[in-house]
């Protein structure tokens, strides 16, 4: 129809005329709600974004002569983390001499990297960048699974220090 009748249908009914495809030959245009649209399509879309799931990566500092238990205690919160579903960054900072022995740091990281593996896996090995080494361990959904099953057996689970010795 021309667009002449199609504007004075959609007055008739009180709504209005909307360009749907302006490319197609002849150009489609539907009779609607232009509001209502709007505003659906709003609701829509913060529905959408509401499902979205969100990653953030929380970031854990060491440096080579952190001792035992400030260790644990940081290992402690990684796992807080990744329980959480979060990625968790682990940064290992050397100052001044330590630099001549980065295998120290190297095996620090390895070993953190081992006692978190009941729950992470490495996405990143342990890298050098300038003065510091860094490794980035991701939640695995399946071993997290696992480890809150054994968690309902065994409350004591997260009480315990860990396995992470020299």
């Amino acid at each position: 129809m021309s667009s002449r009748e199609a504007l004075q249908q959609a007055e008739d009914r009180g709504l209005d005329l909307i360009e749907i495809a302006p490319n197609a030959k002849p150009p489609t245009c539907k009779i609607m709600d232009y509001g209502k649209w709007k505003y659906e399509n709003k609701k829509k879309q913060v529905a959408a974004k509401k499902k979205q799931v969100v990653v953030s990566i929380k970031e854990i500092q060491v440096r080579p002569r952190t001792e035992q238990h400030d260790l644990d205690v940081k290992l402690k919160r990684a796992r807080e983390f990744l329980l959480d579903g979060s990625k968790v960054k682990v940064n290992l900072r050397f100052h001044g001499r330590e630099m001549a022995h980065q295998e120290i740091g190297f095996e620090l990281l390895q070993k953190i990297t081992k006692d978190l593996s009941n729950l992470a896996i490495a996405e990143v090995e342990p890298k050098k960048e300038g003065r510091q080494l860094f490794t980035l361990l991701a939640p695995d959904p399946i071993k997290i699974k696992e480890y809150q099953e054994l968690k309902k057996k065994n409350p004591k689970l997260d009480t315990e220090p860990t396995a992470v010795s020299e």
